[in-house]
């Protein structure tokens, strides 16, 4: 991996909301949604030397530019989005490693993760969002707060799910949000309202008007119902 210091931020303590592409494209959208939201800079970027995937344009292939970004505002560090995550377990732990040490630069206070729950149980247009946290004890602090648990024990792979057991390690809190869906294939718009939502209720602060966000899930639900 790559990385390239775009410019040195002035922020503190801030909180970290990282996540890469994954079931659903939740992660991107959040993540996107959030930058174009808050209008964040980048100050840092990661690069692959190799190609996650190739584009097939209709009898000839492209291989994409690919980067993911952190970006700040305030007292925000977003990091990831884009399209794919690295394919090598050595790149991803690089990718993970490299957020961790970003948030110790900055002294931050908290990594919230985010990402897809594929379920078959038929929630009508109205997915909730399961969260897990890095320790029994902040899972306890979460009771109140009206925010619901992963229901099971599972196993969470990817960027979405590694990067909190980069944080415990390292002994940062983190939180894990992931919106249901049924569908993986689908970009899941409501899936990531329901997290956007949840963002905003575990960090008090709000995050963007979501009707354009609605507009599209709207889209999507239409055309695959013709």
């Amino acid at each position: 991996m790559e990385f390239i210091q775009n410019e040195e931020p002035e922020i503190t303590k801030p909180i970290i909301i990282a996540a890469m592409q994954d079931m659903g494209n939740v992660g991107s959208i959040v993540v996107d949604f959030i930058n174009d939201s808050l209008r964040t800079k980048i100050f840092r970027t990661a690069k692959t030397p190799f190609p996650t995937h190739i584009v097939d344009k209709g009898g000839y292939v492209d291989i994409p530019d690919e980067k993911w970004e952190y970006r700040y505002t305030e007292d925000l560090i977003v990091f990831g989005g884009g399209k794919g995550q690295p394919q090598s377990n050595n790149e991803l732990n690089e990718l993970c490693l490299d957020v961790i040490d970003t948030a110790k630069k900055y002294s931050a206070k908290f990594i919230y993760t985010l990402g897809g729950f594929h379920t078959s149980r038929i929630f009508n247009n109205e997915p909730k969002t399961f969260i897990t946290t890095t320790s029994r004890e902040l899972t306890k602090q979460m009771e109140g707060l009206n925010v619901e648990t992963t229901p099971q024990k599972s196993i969470i792979t990817g960027f979405n799910g590694l990067i909190l057991g980069f944080a415990k390690i390292n002994k940062i809190q983190g939180i894990g949000m992931y919106g249901e869906l049924n569908e993986p294939e689908i970009p899941q718009y409501r899936s990531a309202i329901s997290i956007i939502k949840t963002i905003e209720k575990l960090t008090y602060r709000k995050l963007g008007d979501t009707s354009e966000l609605e507009i599209m899930a709207h889209e999507i639900e239409r055309k695959f119902k013709n």
